[in-house]
Parts: structure tokens; C-alpha cells; sequence
């Protein structure tokens, strides 16, 4: 320890190491942040490097600019299934407009909205990317774009539009040798002349007098705006399309317009208070100017044109009219032409309103397994004078009636309430939470009836029950999980009780369609879609299979598929579907008028604006909607009207099944199948003794079948034979025995007869054992006495017994041979008697005094003798004597089978 010589030397010393101690400290502190700068620097520098790198890289694997790249777009092909171009479109409506000639309005509107720093990049924008670049980071890659006019053009002239760092880099580094081979001027032009603004219209000059009948100087600002917005979704902001969308990218564009000092804020303001139609020339078809077609070179199959292009729609950066694809559908064109000529050959007769108007139809044909779309029916000539006109099976949503009901009632109650078929519903009066009473189609009410039964007749009450007992919100969202779009506002975010019978969501043959297929797919739901690839021009595809989504458990989609087969059989109200032979399913939807509606218009009660059917196989699934444009009073359907529907959906799954093995479906494990009694609730299985007519075989879900026997129809006795009787045939000699058997109507036993027979009182024995009322017995022996007893036998069960006797007579002829027999044997005697009396003439005294005695003992016994004729005595030198009793028994012949009547014809004194 150091030694100081005072106090204060003391504090100096340690105030002098304290300073040394804290500049130490400082040094280590800015040592650590000097280390930190340059690590950041160090990586930053090799992230630069290897950014550098890598861009330089995708920069040497670009394409060259050739000029021909920014003139003529070129033609896409569209291919059906079979791998055949059965579509191109690409051969342009455009009218070409120099820079000079584009007004200063119509730059600013484009610019402000695609590129408001045109004129200050070198076909980058690195503010701009620096900011699409953090939206990429914190969002997910593709979140924003920075595309600048340039690469826009690029993109549009050489690039895909794959969305990946090398694309861009590609992009970027294309879009600065665009701008040192050519001027901004000139790329602004190219920009504007390349652009596709819908219905075919190419170029902002065309699009200028398409939609507003004005050159590009004539346009005002809202207008200018519009068009300017188009290009971004040109189909989705067409303004005869969708005027409310259309409107929200106009005012958008307005906006930004004023944002960047283009136009004033009340000139923002006037511009967004203006319609949206204002100045926009009428293409309606009574206008005598429709719109333009598609720019097509060829083209067939319309409709499915039109799916396929509202696909590509939804999809980023691709464009069918100038980017030069192959686009692969899902179009069977055999399919396609059954359709067609189903609308449209006349085969089946369309109703017309009251000004000879003929109603449209929709159609929709799915594979059920794929859910790829393979015909589309757009309407009765649909295509044969407008191009992507309005199609009936994708653009007119109405709707589904009674259609809903296997989707948001049934299918969800066997899905989470595990019902099985013959789950016991009430139809009964029933009033909605409102108070409003919903009815029936034939306004009565059948009391309790199976799931099964209710659906074959479209009850609506039960199908409201069942709705609401699932749930409105579980309802709501399995129908959301079959590919059904739509807005739940009217019941704070779920469909409302009317939704359970078709009073909302509205919907189209696509949906429709999509979600029945579930079904015969074994719950596995696959959004239908008419496009499988694309091929890009520089040898690069994109694979738009569709995913696979298990909507429902294979248990519910069976069950359901085995009742919708039951819609279509004799009497319910699908019969009209059916295809002999063919294992279908399906459900009929019929929409009503408001009885706002009925009172204001001459519409009769049972008329109604909408007739749908869907239905399916293993192999297609097919939706039909049948209807007027507009629901007005001299357009409705009558009850006969709506059959159509049905007509058409039979004749078109007849036509696309011809000749192709359709399988039934198959039931799952996960189901099995019972036989049970009908009006047990809970559900309980058929007994023995249940009626034919009171027994159902119903399917549950495998472990919630029921176990219990009904006991409604009890055992009853068995009962014994009536009116036995048997009578003797002597012409053949046989007994004829019969009887009869009142079964009880509720012993649906099979019930047998035990005959037994007892002769002369001797030991029972079994004749037989006999399902007939009646027995006939031969080698009967005469003379005898026979005891018959009968029993009825079911099961195990024994009834009380019936019995009858009879007594066999001999015949007279068999009675006169035992009489001569018997005279033989006495004449026989009296030749042995002689012979004796001979050898003891020593006796004879003695035997004449026997033989007096003999006759006085015989005479009075001449009448005992037996059936034979016999007399009763003993001497056998009566001979005479016997034939006269003989004699007797013939003149007066005795009753047969009566042996005492004999005894009384002998005894006559």
C-alpha cells in the first residue's frame, strides 16, 4: 500500500486514477463502434458486391431489343383438351396516334396514374423500387410494383410476366437500353398505342372513340381519367361491364392527378361528381351500335371463350391479345356441341312470354372429379351476333330456390349433427324470427317424415328446421367452403332463415355447378376452371391446375349423393332428369315472386321467375339455370315451363355420356347401411315382424347406427287350423284332407303344416309336413278308421291342433268275394264232415242228437254275422242257412261304412 504523507495526497492520487480509468473506458467504447461501422460497411460493401453480381448475371441472360418486338403484337392460340386450336385472338382493333397528336391532359392523366417521374429516371425509379422494396420485404414478394412506363413496355413487348428477381433485374436492365436507343417521346407513344382497353379496343386514340365518340383533344377531364385508369383491369373496369368499379379507378386516377399538380382540386372535385356514363356512347343492343366483338381471327365456342378470358383476367401481367400464348383448356368440344345444340336445335321447346319473347338458359358441365370445365352453355345463340356478350351461365347470377337446400341444410346436418338418412323432421307450421310463415309448394304441411323423404319432395320446412338446428353460422360457412362468393349483410354476417329455401345468396350455373360436384367427388371440392397452362412466347409456362379441397367428410357427400338419387326416381320432383341406366343424382330449385310482385304485375300464384336443375354422375356434373333477362310481369314460368329445365339437363348428360362407362357411386367405409322400422324416433331397427311397407334401409355414419329393435309390432300367436275335414274318394281310393288358416296381417312368418295320422286308435305318425291347406292321401285301407291331426308351425312356434276322423266301409263287391270265399271254406268243412261221419257210423246216434242241438242254437244268431256275411254259428252243416242271411244282406244294402247298419239289416224279426 502506498504511503502518502497527508490526506490530500491522498484524494489527488485517486482523483488522478479515476481520470486515467475513464479515458480508458472511452477508448474501449469508440474502439467497439468503430469495429460495428466497419463490419457494416464490410457486409454492405459484399452485399453491393454480390448484388452487382447477380444482376450483371440476370443482365447477360436478357434477350436482345429488336425493333419488331415494339410493333405487332402477336396472335394468341387457344387449345380444347384433345391438344386442337379451336380459338385465336390478336388481330387488333387500333387506330395509331403520333406523340405530337396527345393532348397534355391525356399525359398527365396516364402519367400521374403509371409514372409521374417519366421524365426524370433512365428507366428505373429507384425511390419508387426502394419503396416497393419494403412493401416486398414486410408483405411478401410481388406486394408492390415499381415498374416504371418503360418496363412496363418492356414487359409488354419481350419480358413474361413471371414475377422473380431475375425477370426484374431483366426488366430493369432492358428498360435503360430502351431509353438510350429511343426517346421519352417515342416510349410514351409505344406505350399508348400498345394498350388494351377492353372489347377489343387497342390504342388510346380507338378507345377515345369507342367509348366517348371524341378525338383525344375533345376529351374531358373525367373522361381523359377513365381511360387512363382502363388499362390496369381492362375487362373489370369496362364501363358497360361494371360502371361501379369502373367509377372507383376513375376517381382513383383523379386523385392522383391532383396529388401530383396536374389538375386543381376543384377541378378533382367536379371531375368526381361527374356520372360515370357521362358522354359514354350507348352500345346497347336496341341502340342499333352494340358493342364491338372480340378481335378474333377464328373463333368457335364463344361461351367457353368467354370463361377463358375472364380466367386470364384474374390473373398478373398476362394479356391473351398481345402477349402471343398458348393457352391449354379443359374444352371437350364434343361435350361443347352437345350443349349447343341442346339450346339451340330446336329439340326442346323453350316457353315465350306474352310478347313471343323466348326465355334463355344457362349452362354449366363440369368432370366431377377435376371440376374442369368442359362445356359451357352461354345461351340460345349465344355468340352469333356479339362477342363477349352476356353470358347466361357466368354473368347471370338469380336465385337457386330449392337448389340450396342439399348444400346449406342437408349436407351440413350429416356433416356436424351426423344425421343419418332417416332422421325424423317435422313439417309443421313454422314462422321465422321475424314472425313471417314460410310455406310449402303444395301449402300443406306432412307432419314427421324422414331427411330422406323430405328431400325427394322439396319440403320447405324441414329444410328450414334443419338449417337452423346445424347452425346459420356453420351453414353459412360449409356453403362458403363449396366455392360460393357472396356477402352475408342482411343477417349480421351469416344468411338469413329464407337462405334455407333459396331466398339468398344469388348465384350462377358455375357455382351452382362447382358445388354439386363436390358430392360426386367424395367431398373433395375443386373450383372449376377452363384453363390447365399457359405457354409464353419465350418458351416459359405457367401450370394453373386447380387445387384440391376436402369440403366434406366422404360420409356426407355419399349419403347425400344416395338421397339426391332418390329426386330423380318416379314421382319426385326430379323424375323428368333421369336418364335410364344412368346412376344420377340432383336437385330441382324453383324461385318465387315477392307477393309485392304477384299483386303489382298479372303474374298468377304458382308463377315463378326462376327454374333451376343440378345434378351429376362419377363422370360430369351439370347445372342449368332457365329464365327471362328481366323479371317483369309478362315474363314468368308456369309450372309446366319449368320442366325445361330438366329437359335440357337430361338431354345433355344422355348425349355426354354416350358410350362412356359410368360407375355408381361408391359407399364408404365410413357409412353403413341398415334396415330399420319407419316412425321410430329415435331411429330403431326393423323387427321380424315389421310390415314390408313400415320398413326403409337407410344409411348412418358408421358407429351412430341403431342397435335397438322396435317393438311396435309385436309376436302374435299363432293360430290353428279351421274347418278340418276329410273325405274319402272311393273311385280312386284315396282320402282328401283340408283345412284352413287365418294368419294374422302382422305375421309375415312363413307358417308350415305337421299332418298326422293315427289308424284303427293305433301310434300317431307323420304323414307330412306341407305349406298347402289341403293333403291327399292313398293305399287307403277299407275297413279301417283313420284320425287326422294338423298343426301349424312358424319358427319354433307350435299352434293348437286340429283334428277329424273318418271310417273306411269295404265296398259291395269286395264283400260278396269274402262271402263266396267264406261259402268255399264251409263246403270244404262239410266234405271233411262226411268223410268223418263214415269212419264212426258207430257215433252216428250220438252226432244226429249234436247236430238238432247245433241248429236249435243257430237259428237265432243268423242275424249277428260280420261285414263279410258271416253268420255267427258254429256248425258247419249250416251252409244253407248262412246263404240265405246272404241273401238278405243283398236286397237291402247297408249304408257304406256304417257296420252297425249292417248288424240291423240281419236282426230283422
Amino acid at each position: 500500500m502506498a504511503d502518502y504523507k497527508s490526506r490530500e495526497e491522498k484524494r489527488n492520487a485517486q482523483k488522478a486514477s479515476k481520470k486515467t480509468s475513464k479515458k480508458t473506458t472511452k477508448k474501449k467504447k469508440g474502439s467497439i463502434f468503430k469495429k460495428i461501422i466497419i463490419t457494416v460497411l464490410i457486409v454492405g460493401l459484399a452485399g453491393l458486391l454480390f448484388g452487382g453480381g447477380l444482376f450483371a448475371y440476370y443482365a447477360s441472360q436478357a434477350p436482345e431489343l429488336n425493333e419488331e418486338d415494339f410493333v405487332d403484337p402477336i396472335t394468341t392460340e387457344i387449345l380444347d383438351v384433345n391438344g386442337d386450336v379451336f380459338a385465336r385472338i390478336g388481330a387488333e382493333n387500333r387506330e395509331f396516334v403520333d406523340y405530337n397528336e396527345i393532348p397534355p391532359l391525356v399525359e398527365n392523366a396516364v402519367l400521374a396514374i403509371e409514372d409521374n417521374r417519366f421524365y426524370e429516371h433512365q428507366g428505373v425509379d429507384f425511390l419508387r423500387l426502394m419503396g416497393a422494396v419494403l412493401a416486398n420485404i414486410t408483405e411478401g414478394f410481388g406486394a408492390e410494383g415499381a415498374s416504371t412506363l418503360t418496363q412496363q413496355v418492356i414487359k409488354q413487348s419481350v419480358l413474361t410476366p413471371e414475377k422473380s428477381l431475375e425477370r426484374k433485374a431483366q426488366e430493369a436492365w432492358l428498360a435503360y437500353q430502351l431509353e438510350q436507343d429511343y426517346s421519352k417521346e417515342d416510349i410514351f407513344e409505344m406505350y399508348v398505342n400498345k394498350i388494351f382497353y377492353s372489347d377489343g379496343i387497342y390504342g388510346i386514340r380507338t378507345a377515345s372513340e369507342y367509348y366517348f365518340d371524341a378525338d383525344l383533344s375533345e376529351l374531358q377531364v373525367h373522361q381523359a381519367a377513365y381511360l387512363a385508369g382502363l388499362p390496369q383491369r381492362p375487362n373489370a373496369y369496362n364501363v358497360y361491364e361494371n360502371p361501379d368499379l369502373a367509377k372507383e379507378r376513375r376517381d382513383i386516377v383523379l386523385r392522383q392527378m391532383h396529388n401530383h399538380g396536374k389538375i386543381s382540386e376543384e377541378e378533382m372535385s367536379q371531375a368526381i361528381e361527374t356520372d360515370i356514363m357521362d358522354g359514354v356512347v350507348d352500345r346497347s343492343e336496341e341502340s342499333g351500335n352494340p358493342r364491338q366483338q372480340l378481335s378474333a381471327e377464328e373463333s368457335k365456342y364463344d361461351a367457353f371463350v368467354d370463361v377463358v378470358l375472364d380466367e386470364i383476367e384474374d390473373l398478373d401481367d398476362v394479356n391473351p391479345y398481345e402477349d402471343g400464348l398458348k393457352i391449354n383448356t379443359t374444352l371437350d368440344p364434343n361435350a361443347q356441341t352437345v350443349v349447343e345444340n341442346t339450346l339451340n336445335d330446336g329439340s326442346i321447346q323453350f316457353p315465350a312470354d306474352m310478347d313471343g319473347v323466348m326465355a334463355q338458359a344457362g349452362v354449366t358441365l363440369l368432370d366431377t372429379e377435376s371440376g374442369a370445365i368442359r362445356a359451357i352453355g352461354g345461351g340460345r345463340g349465344y355468340g352469333d351476333e356479339v362477342k363477349r356478350g352476356f353470358n347466361y351461365a357466368t354473368d347471370q347470377t338469380r336465385q337457386p330456390g330449392s337448389a340450396i337446400k342439399p348444400l346449406l341444410d342437408y349436407a351440413p346436418a350429416i356433416e356436424f349433427l351426423e344425421w343419418s338418412t332417416a332422421q325424423t323432421i317435422v313439417d309443421e307450421p313454422y314462422e321465422y324470427s321475424n314472425g313471417f310463415a314460410p310455406n310449402n309448394y303444395d301449402g300443406q304441411f306432412k307432419g314427421p317424415m324422414t331427411m330422406r323423404e323430405a328431400l325427394a319432395d322439396s319440403r320447405n320446412i324441414t329444410a328450414i328446421k334443419a338449417y337452423m338446428e346445424v347452425g346459420q353460422e356453420q351453414g353459412t360457412e360449409f356453403l362458403r367452403e363449396l366455392g360460393w362468393d357472396f356477402e352475408a349483410d342482411n343477417c349480421g354476417g351469416v344468411l338469413c332463415e329464407s337462405a334455407a329455401i333459396g331466398g339468398e345468396p344469388e348465384t350462377n350455373t358455375l357455382e351452382m355447378a362447382g358445388a354439386y360436384a363436390a358430392f360426386g367427388n367424395k367431398g373433395v371440392y375443386n373450383e372449376p376452371h377452363s384453363i390447365t397452362s399457359i405457354e409464353f412466347r419465350d418458351g416459359s409456362s405457367m401450370n394453373l391446375e386447380a387445387e384440391s379441397d376436402v369440403a366434406m367428410k366422404d360420409s356426407t357427400a355419399y349419403m347425400m349423393s344416395d338421397m339426391l338419387k332418390d329426386v330423380l326416381e318416379p314421382g319426385s320432383t326430379g323424375e323428368l332428369a333421369q336418364v335410364n341406366g344412368l346412376p344420377m343424382a340432383g336437385k330441382s330449385g324453383t324461385t318465387n315472386y315477392t307477393a309485392e310482385q304477384l299483386s303489382a304485375g298479372n303474374i298468377p300464384s304458382n308463377g315463378a321467375p326462376d327454374s333451376w336443375f343440378a345434378g351429376y354422375t362419377t363422370q360430369y356434373t351439370a347445372a342449368v339455370w332457365l329464365g327471362y333477362e328481366e323479371n317483369q310481369a309478362e315474363n314468368y314460368l308456369s309450372p309446366q315451363d319449368r320442366w325445361v329445365s330438366q329437359y335440357i339437363f337430361r338431354d345433355i348428360m344422355r348425349g355426354v355420356h354416350e358410350g362412356i362407362e359410368t360407375p355408381d357411386f361408391e359407399k364408404p367405409e365410413s357409412v353403413v347401411e341398415v334396415e330399420i322400422e319407419k316412425g321410430t324416433s329415435p331411429v330403431q331397427l326393423a323387427s321380424e315382424y315389421t310390415p314390408a311397407d313400415q320398413k326403409s334401409v337407410e344409411l348412418f355414419i358408421r358407429g351412430t347406427e341403431p342397435t335397438s329393435v322396435s317393438e311396435e309390432f309385436v309376436v302374435p300367436d299363432l293360430q290353428s287350423p279351421s274347418n278340418l275335414s276329410a273325405e274319402y274318394n272311393e273311385e280312386n281310393g284315396t282320402i282328401q284332407l283340408t283345412w284352413d288358416h287365418n294368419q294374422d296381417e302382422n305375421d309375415n312368418r312363413d307358417v308350415e303344416f305337421e299332418v298326422l295320422v293315427s289308424i284303427d286308435g293305433g301310434e300317431e305318425s307323420e304323414l307330412a309336413v306341407t305349406s298347402q291347406n289341403g293333403l291327399n292321401i292313398e293305399q287307403v285301407q277299407e275297413g279301417s278308421s283313420y284320425t287326422f291331426t294338423v298343426t301349424a308351425i312358424a319358427d319354433e312356434e307350435r299352434s293348437s291342433s286340429a283334428n277329424t276322423n273318418i271310417e273306411i266301409v269295404r265296398s259291395e263287391d269286395e264283400a260278396q268275394e269274402d262271402e263266396e270265399t267264406e261259402e268255399d271254406e264251409e263246403q270244404q268243412n262239410e266234405d271233411v264232415t262226411e268223410e268223418n261221419t263214415d269212419e264212426n257210423q258207430g257215433d252216428q246216434n250220438s252226432e244226429e242228437e249234436n247236430t238238432e242241438s247245433s241248429e236249435e242254437e243257430a237259428e237265432p244268431n243268423n242275424g249277428e254275422g260280420n261285414n263279410n256275411g258271416n253268420g255267427g254259428g258254429n256248425s258247419n252243416e249250416d251252409s244253407g242257412q248262412t246263404e240265405e242271411n246272404t241273401g238278405d244282406e243283398n236286397q237291402d244294402e247297408p249304408a257304406e261304412g256304417a257296420s252297425d247298419n249292417t248288424t240291423d239289416e240281419g236282426s230283422g224279426e
